[in-house]
C-alpha cells in the first residue's frame, strides 16, 4: 500500500497497517462458543455494572462498545434502557441476537467498528465498554476519546472494563509499533489508565473487578480494572 498521507485519517489508516486486521481475528474468536474463555461461560452481566445500577445509575439511552455475546446489553435492556450495541464481529452479533431473543428484549445491534458508527451527538446517557479499550491500538485512543465525549450528554457517564497488568503485559505505546503487535491486549497500570481519562472526565469509581466463582449469575475476574467515569 503506497497511499499518500494527506490528512489525519490517512495517518491513522497507515498506522493500522502495522498491526493485525481486527475483524478477521474477532470473527474467528467467536466461531467456537465452547472455548475456555471466561466470559463465554457466563450469561449474566458484569458484577460492577449491576452495582452501578443498584446504586442509582438509571440511563435512558445506552451505547455499548464491543458487546460480544450481549451479556451486558441484555441486562441493560432489562433495566428499561434503550440500547445500541456494537461489535465488529458478525459471529458475536449473531450470538448476542440469539440471547436477546431468548430474553425477549429489544436491542439495536450494529455490526461495525466504533470508528464507522454514525450517531447523533450528545445523545447517550451512558456508554459502556467491557473489553474493547485494551485491544485498541494507541493511535486510535485519541479518536476513541473524542467519540466518547461527542456521543455522551453533558454529565453523562462512561463505564470501562479493561485489563490490568495481571491480565496482560504492560506494553508501552512505543513497543506496540516496534513489535507490530498488541500482544493480546494492553495491561494498564492504574496510573496509566487514569492518565488517559484525566483531562475531560471525572473518575467516580475505580477498582479491580471482583472475581466471581462460576457458576454464578454475574461475571467477574480480578485481572480487570473497572471504572465509572463522568463526562465534564
Amino acid at each position: 500500500m503506497d497511499k499518500p498521507i494527506l490528512n489525519y485519517e490517512d495517518l491513522l489508516e497507515m498506522l493500522d497497517h502495522f498491526l493485525r486486521e481486527p475483524k478477521e481475528f474477532w470473527e474467528n474468536f467467536y466461531i467456537d462458543r465452547n472455548k475456555e474463555i471466561p466470559f463465554f461461560k457466563v450469561k449474566g452481566p458484569d458484577e460492577n455494572l449491576v452495582e452501578y445500577f443498584e446504586k442509582g445509575l438509571a440511563p435512558k439511552r445506552v451505547l455499548e462498545l464491543g458487546c460480544g455475546p450481549g451479556r451486558n446489553a441484555v441486562y441493560m435492556a432489562k433495566q428499561g434502557c434503550k440500547v445500541d450495541a456494537l461489535d465488529i464481529a458478525e459471529n458475536a452479533i449473531k450470538w448476542a441476537k440469539e440471547r436477546a431473543k431468548e430474553e425477549v428484549v429489544d436491542i439495536n445491534f450494529h455490526c461495525l467498528s466504533l470508528f464507522d458508527f454514525d450517531f447523533k451527538p450528545h445523545s447517550y446517557d451512558f456508554i459502556y465498554d467491557c473489553g474493547l479499550f485494551h485491544h485498541l491500538a494507541p493511535h486510535r485512543r485519541l479518536t476513541y476519546l473524542e467519540i466518547i465525549k461527542k456521543a455522551l450528554k453533558k454529565d453523562g457517564y462512561f463505564g470501562i472494563v479493561c485489563f490490568n497488568t495481571d491480565g496482560a503485559l504492560d506494553t508501552s505505546d512505543w513497543e506496540v509499533y516496534k513489535e507490530g503487535s498488541l500482544k493480546g491486549g494492553i495491561g494498564y497500570t492504574e496510573r496509566r489508565l487514569k492518565e488517559v481519562f484525566s483531562n475531560d472526565f471525572k473518575i467516580i469509581n475505580f477498582r479491580k473487578m471482583k472475581k466471581t466463582t462460576q457458576p454464578d449469575d454475574l461475571f467477574g475476574e480480578d485481572f480487570l480494572w473497572v471504572g465509572l467515569i463522568e463526562r465534564l
